[in-house]
């Protein structure tokens, strides 16, 4: 299919752009961009229902540039400098292998120096701009939608994190074999681990700034549906491993497109399969055995559950209910799925299930629980 924005850019128009962006990244950062909209509106909504209130902080304004901000401003200057002038220079290099090149040592020393002392100068200049005769402290006003840009932040490194730490639990066999090299490595990525992580940095963030849990978690329900939707279409187009199982079964419809019933991935980023005849490059393989497109799957269900979830929100008044709706959407989707998907299996006391069955499992028991007790307790919960 289409590993990177360049194939993409080939297949719809025949001409051939060098650019060092893979589809499935990009579909990340539109998998944030998406949740970052819902999350947004969702906290505006509340706001404007007076359910989430402002909160206020007290900050010093009018201070020169501190030393710890000038240093912090010179390494990170410096760290995009050594590898944004290398990877200009070596851009034939960067477009073939952008991870490499980004997660390696090398740089340009020169770039890395000269980012960083602009970087210092423009802190230095910014704060004497608003330098005063004498620091005073003010009191600011935080409205709880202002946070979106801190909570992706945090969710995104500590999603990250997540995804990565689970995926290498789940392939441990691999991952003891070049630990480095799994930690490091873009590919292979959990869901429930980055869902995990991720939820609790936001939550962490919301809780420092007055949105108590179930209120956050409320807000989030839809939002993460969506990203999963939009996330999971970078897995199909770029092929990233998370297919399913061989399907040698007929379609059911004629009109069927194939990719949607039994697909080979040609040109996957995972590298699986068998040579393509006359392709040259890094993404030259394609499965033997047509299989399940599960991520296509995963996308239509997700945009479907986000769909139903957004007509609801304005209905659920209790909170807990709509996130509990969602852990039981969320577990029901992706436990169908891991019927058909290639996965690692454990086996306990004779039985035998993948990290996403029982992950999935866990978060419907809890997702109807949440559902019951807000049922049950919807008068003391609607002074939360």
């Amino acid at each position: 299919m289409f590993p990177t924005v360049s194939h993409f850019i080939s297949y719809l128009f025949g001409i051939e752009v060098p650019l060092p962006f893979n589809t499935f990244g990009v579909f990340v950062a539109l998998a944030f961009l998406a949740g970052y909209w819902a999350f947004t509106k969702e906290l505006k909504r509340k706001e404007a229902l007076g359910i989430l209130k402002p909160v206020k902080h007290t900050t010093v304004i009018g201070e020169p540039a501190s030393v710890g901000e000038l240093v912090s401003n010179a390494l990170f200057g410096f760290l995009i400098g050594y590898k944004l002038i290398y990877a200009l220079v070596n851009y034939k290099l960067f477009v073939a292998d952008s991870q490499s090149v980004l997660l390696s040592t090398k740089g340009n020393i020169f770039g890395g120096l000269g980012l960083a002392a602009l970087f210092v100068y423009w802190s230095y200049k910014e704060k004497e701009k608003a330098k005063l005769p004498a620091p005073k402290k003010v009191e600011v006003t935080v409205r709880p939608h202002e946070l979106m840009s801190n909570m992706v932040v945090w969710a995104a490194v500590w999603g990250f994190l997540g995804a990565k730490i689970f995926d290498n639990l789940e392939h441990w066999d691999t991952f003891i074999q070049d630990p480095i090299g799994g930690l490091l490595s873009f590919s292979g990525l959990t869901f429930y681990g980055g869902l995990i992580c991720g939820g609790a940095a936001v939550l962490y963030i919301a809780h420092k700034n007055g949105i108590k849990p179930l209120h956050m978690l409320d807000v989030g329900g839809p939002g993460m549906m969506l990203a999963y939707g939009v996330g999971r279409i970078g897995c199909h187009l770029s092929g990233d491993g998370d297919w399913g199982i061989v399907n040698a079964n007929p379609k059911p419809f004629a009109w069927l497109p194939d990719w949607l019933w039994a697909y080979t991935y040609p040109n996957n980023v995972a590298g699986e399969g068998n040579p393509i005849a006359g392709c040259v490059g890094r993404y030259c393989n394609e499965l033997p055995n047509p299989v399940y497109p599960t991520p296509i799957y995963e996308v239509i269900a997700a945009l479907l559950i986000f769909w139903f979830l957004w007509k609801i929100r304005t209905k659920i008044k209790i909170p807990g209910m709509m996130f509990g709706i969602y852990l039981m959407f969320n577990g029901l989707e992706r436990f169908f799925v891991e019927l058909i998907r290639v996965n690692s299996k454990y086996t306990v006391a004779g039985i035998s299930f993948t990290q996403a069955e029982l992950i999935s499992s866990i978060l419907f028991l809890t997702g109807a629980y949440m559902v019951w007790y807000a049922s049950k307790n919807k008068e003391k919960l609607a002074k939360y």
